[in-house]
């Protein structure tokens, strides 16, 4: 049996994220998400000058956002409309993530959405040999998110 499509409700959570957040509207407005089940999701995004450093490649606080933000929609994967707060987020930089107009994928997996804690991991890669560039961990600490009435917890199960 095939899982569950997990995007329709993924897409509602990075809508919220645009509406009320400071920093994603500004910097990732146009992060697209391409697909998600439960437990996964996959995005894309074409570097923009705003995503850069003065090297003019993609800037290094650019990618943890992304890891921050990925990690976050792993968890709304798994049903949670309230994806916690970060405890924990670690970003290993392989090499660079390229230049304006390169588009990069991102993929990220909620491994484990326990009672206080959920645990994520993040890989992007380059898009013309799919070459990961950079990886992270994002932990979350849930258990106040897990009381929103409007988490889907049952739904999306992975």
């Amino acid at each position: 049996m095939a899982p569950v499509s997990a995007l329709p409700f993924v897409k509602k959570i990075w809508s919220s994220f645009l509406s009320t957040s400071g920093l994603e509207p500004l910097l990732i407005p146009h992060l697209k998400l391409v697909d998600a089940v439960p437990g996964y999701v996959k995005m894309e995004l074409t570097i923009e000058k705003g995503h850069t450093n003065r090297l003019e490649i993609l800037h290094g606080g650019t990618v943890a956002s992304l890891v921050d933000l990925a990690g976050s929609l792993a968890v709304s994967s798994r049903g949670m409309y309230s994806t916690g707060v970060s405890t924990d987020l670690n970003v290993t930089y392989i090499s660079s993530g390229g230049k304006v107009g390169d588009k990069i994928f991102i993929e990220s997996k909620c491994h484990k959405l326990g009672r206080s804690l959920a645990f994520t991991t993040v890989e992007l890669f380059k898009s013309h040999k799919y070459e990961l560039f950079a990886r992270g961990t994002h932990t979350k600490y849930i258990a106040a998110a897990m009381k929103d009435e409007n988490n889907r917890l049952e739904e999306y199960k992975a």
